[in-house]
């Protein structure tokens, strides 16, 4: 219930920007550059707000403690993890889909909405790419589904079906088929991260390393 209000009200904040602002009809790849730190806070702003309320109706009133929000030097690790998802792990994933269905699952357009992103941020707008896609995404991704959505689902199933859930959960409400197979599987790497730490901290690190790489292939290739 938390996440379906939360997100509810994001989609109606960003509708309402884009109606106020005159950008019904946006184009992928043409949007404003602000567009993108823009819908970011619209996105996080109720989520964030949720998690709190939660914490404090319901958990210990301690946001980190509630949503497993900590780090050691060990979640280091998860900068390899990242990194080797997004070289070797999505491209393994990808590849059935891409012999089977070769124009929908080609490089080019597995990597498009990355591409889009990058294209249109030029200057000062580079700065917030890199803010929102790099390090705000993942810790905000991480909070809502690693700390609390994985958790509740666990308070319900096994362990294994709780991972499970939440990394379809993860993947399809990115809403992009041609990137769920790899997203999927990062997400079953992520909550495997969480569930053998118990923290959020090598899923967060992870994470940034997954984008970050991500934005680097963009800018290099």
């Amino acid at each position: 219930m938390t996440w379906a209000i939360s997100y509810a009200i994001a989609l109606l904040v960003s509708s309402a920007v884009l109606v106020s602002t005159g950008n019904v009809d946006l184009v992928a790849g043409k949007e404003p550059k602000w567009f993108l730190g823009v819908s970011a806070l619209a996105l996080w702003v109720p989520f964030v707000v949720g998690l709190f309320i939660v914490s404090k109706k319901f958990g210990s009133h301690n946001f980190a403690r509630d949503y497993f929000l900590s780090f050691r030097i060990v979640d280091v690790w998860g900068i390899p993890i990242g990194v080797f998802s997004q070289l070797v792990l999505v491209g393994l994933v990808t590849w059935p889909f891409r012999l089977a269905f070769p124009n929908k699952f080609a490089s080019d357009a597995v990597a498009k909405r990355a591409q889009d992103l990058f294209d249109n941020a030029t200057g000062p707008w580079l700065v917030v790419l890199i803010v929102v896609v790099v390090f705000g995404a993942p810790l905000v991704e991480e909070l809502v589904y690693r700390g609390f959505i994985q958790p509740g689902l666990n308070n319900r199933f096994n362990d294994s079906v709780a991972l499970i859930l939440t990394a379809v959960w993860f993947a399809g409400v990115h809403l992009q088929v041609v990137e769920l197979p790899g997203l999927l599987a990062f997400a079953l790497v992520l909550g495997y991260c969480f569930h053998r730490t118990k923290r959020l901290g090598m899923s967060v690190v992870a994470h940034i390393a997954f984008n970050a790489t991500g934005i680097l292939l963009v800018a290099l290739l």
